[in-house]
């Protein structure tokens, strides 16, 4: 870890990047880094969030990685800074619910940095308006860590059914995918809206929170249901046909703990 704190996470926009879009381009790359901490790499993060060291903190870096380090030494820092001692918290508490907890400071932190930078390149109400618009349209990281991107529906696009089977993996994209649960049986006096909803639900991938996208790989967690991007958890087309159970690595780090 580095000691200087945030040095790396404090990297800022350079001069000539200072549009909504450039901003938002490195909310997305932090936050990306920091859903990987909690979800693919959950093994490593909850090793590195020691309780018997000092007070850390979980940065989300522009290059889409994470760092678990102490808190920058300058006063004021050059960025808002996360939350301050995450590793004391780690065994007084269930393991989901920490990193929920976890999740939600980091959401907190990457809001803060972003509105920073708005604010520093003198965003005015339109801008911000913007860049709101575009941060709102993604997953919090809480959604991915809980598992609520999940359950989330995906606004309709129109009536027509090939719009429809694109807002979902579809069941042969891997050996090891499986079937969308059928709904529950309803009540005959049903308007029927509900199971236009059902049929609307959009998949996030569980790792970095984006939805399914026609034609692309994907695999599903035999233990917590929650898919995934092939490439976001290393597992290719050829390696899935050879998997008949599979666990995904913060399940698979959960089974080797207990």
């Amino acid at each position: 870890m580095d000691d200087a704190g945030g040095g790396v996470a404090a990297a800022a926009l350079n001069h000539h990047a200072r549009s909504p879009e450039d901003v938002f381009r490195d909310f997305r790359a932090r936050r990306a880094g920091i859903v990987k901490a909690l979800t693919t790499d959950v093994e490593k993060f909850y090793q590195l969030c020691d309780p018997e060291k000092e007070n850390l903190c979980l940065y989300g870096l522009p290059n889409e990685t994470w760092e678990v380090t102490l808190p920058a030494e300058e006063v004021p820092p050059e960025l808002p800074e996360p939350a301050l001692g995450i590793n004391f918290a780690r065994d007084g508490m269930i393991e989901k619910d920490w990193l929920s907890l976890v999740a939600v400071h980091s959401d907190a932190w990457l809001l803060s940095v972003a509105f920073y930078f708005g604010a520093r390149f003198g965003f005015d109400k339109e801008a911000r308006r913007r860049l709101f618009t575009m941060v709102n349209g993604l997953p919090t990281v809480y959604e991915i860590v809980t598992g609520v991107a999940k359950k989330q529906l995906k606004p309709s696009n129109g009536s027509s059914k090939s719009g429809k089977s694109n807002s979902k993996p579809s069941r042969h994209s891997n050996s090891n995918s499986k079937p969308v649960k059928p709904a529950q049986p309803k009540d005959e006096d049903d308007d029927g809206q509900e199971d236009a909803q059902e049929e609307e639900q959009a998949y996030s991938c569980a790792s970095c929170g984006e939805t399914y996208v026609n034609g692309e790989f994907w695999i599903c967690c035999d233990i917590c249901e929650k898919w995934f991007h092939g490439k976001c958890v290393r597992i290719t087309p050829a390696k899935a046909e050879h998997i008949k159970h599979y666990k995904c690595p913060a399940c698979s780090s959960k089974r080797s703990r207990e």
